[in-house]
């Protein structure tokens, strides 16, 4: 009874979170309710057991939660101080044929920095000011999805997928940029010479800063430098100390608030309120974290409870290929959320010594590949892409017709790409 419970437990709240457009729902409720009453079984299957499984798994989950809070308020804090400016002064274009080549390039760049999500955002910002009409401008945001995810990809703070595998000890920081920076490169480059043709060639206005710049160009400067410095300088902490990822988040975050706090130290209280570490931390996204724990927590409960060994059994016998299994997962991660496929293959395949499933392993690095940038074949596949939906009101069908085939070509592309790499 048990063996067809818990699946089906586990499917119901993945339609919930599926269709939260639909129910007006936000998915971190049925990500929570989900991941509470698979342990509530797991109390009563596994009696002796659950809690040191549940706290095992909390301990991994809390520092993936950490990491991304850290992550999350140096971005909003950046953001709050202007620091973006920096990044829209600098895209040019003439005509839009043009423009989704630059816009393309610097958004596959900046993900791997930031968050595949943030980029979205701030790319879309600026190509509303330079391409008014709607419809021109739809093409131009396929492909910042698509450059997002695959910029995130191949860097171990550019998207959350990748990041669970780095914290994980599945990859190392090396290893990723190595092995996945040509194939991810490939995955954004087949989707943009596709969409370059089918671009409506229109004339880019020239665009501006964020309205009127409200703080001095030394504070802007200083903040977005120690910013993307703070998360570059995670990889390297790790390296050194050996310590988890999310204490060099979080020792970055402490010295960007240590230096905002003392260059707004003597203005008056109702403009530094804006700017404040205390003003942007009421900006972060609590229920996108709220959801990480719920599905999370689902996994887990998974893993305790043996469901995925028996998938992974099944992808084994029905596949047999690590190449096969990882475009299944690729494929799927663009109608089921990537992070829980991610979380259950982190949980089905433990780390061998040797092999493809060695640290910085054949299927970890594909694993990282497919599920970042699969998402991308559908407009509700990734974080990115649900962002250009809410933002731009894209259609569900309009991205099938015009993206789909592009965006799975280029994962296919990239796939080979790394297998040819690799010999």
């Amino acid at each position: 009874m048990l063996e067809l419970l818990i699946p089906a437990i586990f499917v119901v709240g993945y339609l919930f979170i599926a269709l939260e457009h639909n129910t007006h729902i936000n998915k971190a409720a049925p990500a929570l309710l989900t991941g509470v009453v698979l342990w509530t079984i797991a109390a009563f299957a596994i009696p002796h057991e659950a809690n040191k499984e549940l706290f095992h798994h909390l301990g991994e989950i809390s520092q993936l939660l950490f990491f991304l809070l850290g992550a999350m308020t140096i971005v909003e804090l950046v953001d709050a101080h202007e620091g973006f400016s920096l990044v829209t002064r600098y895209v040019r274009a003439a005509s839009t044929k043009g423009l989704i080549w630059t816009v393309g390039i610097a958004t596959f760049f900046l993900s791997a920095v930031l968050d595949n999500l943030t980029t979205t955002i701030v790319m879309i910002s600026l190509l509303r000011r330079m391409v008014p009409d709607n419809e021109t401008r739809w093409p131009l945001v396929a492909i910042i999805v698509i450059a997002a995810n695959a910029g995130g990809a191949w860097s171990p703070i550019g998207d959350l997928t990748t990041t669970m595998l780095w914290l994980g000890g599945q990859i190392t920081t090396t290893g990723i940029i190595t092995a996945l920076f040509i194939p991810s490169l490939v995955c954004f480059a087949v989707p943009l010479l596709a969409m370059s043709r089918i671009v409506k060639d229109a004339p880019v206005q020239k665009s501006s800063e964020h309205g009127k710049a409200t703080l001095p160009a030394w504070e802007r400067n200083l903040v977005f430098y120690l910013g993307i410095g703070a998360l570059l300088f995670v990889p390297i902490f790790k390296t050194v100390t050996h310590l988890p990822p999310y204490m060099g988040m979080l020792f970055g975050l402490s010295i960007l608030w240590a230096t905002t706090e003392w260059i707004h130290r003597k203005k008056p209280l109702e403009e530094k309120s804006q700017v404040t570490v205390a003003a942007v931390l009421r900006r972060i996204d609590v229920p996108s974290v709220l959801f990480f724990l719920g599905i999370l927590l689902a996994v887990a409960a998974l893993q305790a409870l043996g469901q995925l060994d028996h998938l992974a059994g099944w992808l084994q016998q029905t596949f047999g290929n690590v190449y096969l299994i990882n475009i299944a997962i690729g494929v799927l991660s663009a109608v089921i959320d990537n992070v829980p496929l991610v979380a259950a293959a982190l949980n089905m395949y433990p780390i061998d010594a040797v092999g493809q499933f060695a640290v910085d392993g054949d299927f970890w690095e594909l694993l990282a590949l497919a599920a970042g940038t699969g998402g991308s074949c559908l407009i509700i596949g990734s974080a990115a892409g649900v962002a250009a939906m809410g933002m731009e009101n894209i259609t569900f069908g309009w991205y099938l017709r015009k993206v789909t085939i592009p965006a799975l070509l280029g994962l296919l592309a990239g796939v080979g790409t790394y297998a040819v790499l690799i010999g």
